[in-house]
């Protein structure tokens, strides 16, 4: 089975009331997790890769791990790019066997957003890719994105009709209150997400697939981990799962998670350095690692996206 694009996936995402889960990858430990997690839930899959970890592991590495991973599950897989932030890398990706790009564009005004943005789509669907867009500024720190919480924008949905017309991209990005990294909340301040800005949207853009970023739960039981071991992450507050659950039964068909997978993976090797101080042997630290992502993952796809059984 070849790499597939997210058009069906969305589809039956948004008529089925869940989501699919983008789960950002930068070595073959992580892959082999989520991959194994979805293959037993039998769940539908974006692997998706931001332009730092493609830096780090090479464009080939990473499809060569991917091909290997459809071989092994024979599961519907889309490959995408997150926060393509030029056209020459979204252009670069779609050459080299991507089936998905992200193109962003929200550090620009509204007319450069939409027309670097049209760039990327006319190009992409010339040769059959599909393109996300996206409107609004997501607070937090994630590989090259950075955005202050002063700079942080929720998305107007009153811009989102023209901006889905006038660029012809197959799936939009808002902003409603997730934020990049682990501190997505200061401590005191309550998850909040904007769920009526998500109706808005909704109801301007019927049957449109809407997608989260910035949507991981930093999940505190590898959060405790990490600071047992040595870590400093005592305020680190992550977007309650229930919203993102709720989210899921709405527009949003697609929900990024990358730092739920950064913590798990980070828990398991300072606790297995801590308790085998004499191990050096990189299989017995990344093996139980890869465990803990395939943990995170099945969760994730069981009880927050509700995608389990839908492959």
């Amino acid at each position: 089975m070849p790499l597939v694009t997210t058009t069906e996936m969305f589809r039956k995402a948004y008529e089925g009331g869940y989501a699919i889960g983008a789960f950002n990858v930068n070595n073959m430990e992580i892959i082999q997790g989520i991959t194994e997690a979805a293959k037993e839930e039998n769940a539908p899959l974006i692997l998706q890769v931001s332009a730092g970890a493609r830096k780090y592991a090479k464009h080939v590495y990473l499809m060569k791990l991917v091909e290997a991973a459809i071989e092994d599950t024979g599961l519907p897989i889309a490959l995408h790019l997150d926060h393509g932030d030029s056209f020459e890398l979204c252009r670069d990706c779609i050459d080299g066997g991507f089936s998905s790009v992200m193109i962003d564009g929200s550090k620009y005004s509204f007319e450069e957003n939409i027309a670097l943005t049209k760039q990327v789509v006319d190009y992409a669907h010339a040769k059959g890719i599909v393109v996300e867009g996206e409107l609004g500024k997501l607070a937090g720190i994630e590989d090259a994105v950075n955005v202050s919480d002063a700079d942080a924008q929720f998305t107007n949905p009153a811009e989102v009709e023209e901006f889905v017309a006038r660029t012809g991209v197959d799936s939009l990005a808002i902003a409603i209150g997730t934020s990049h990294g682990a501190y997505k909340f200061k401590p005191g301040q309550k998850p909040q997400l904007r769920f009526d800005i998500l109706e808005e949207v909704q109801r301007r853009l019927p049957n449109f697939p809407i997608v989260l970023h910035g949507a991981s739960s930093v999940m505190p039981e590898y959060v405790e981990i990490v600071n047992k071991f040595g870590g400093q992450m005592p305020n680190a507050i992550g977007v309650p799962e229930d919203m993102l659950r709720k989210a899921a039964t709405m527009a949003v068909c697609k929900i990024n998670i990358d730092s739920d997978l950064r913590l798990a993976m980070t828990a398991s090797i300072r606790q297995h350095m801590a308790e085998h101080p004499d191990h050096f042997d990189p299989r017995q630290y990344l093996k139980p690692a890869r465990e803990n992502i395939k943990a995170v993952v099945k969760h994730k796809l069981v009880n927050v996206l509700g995608c389990a059984g839908k492959a």
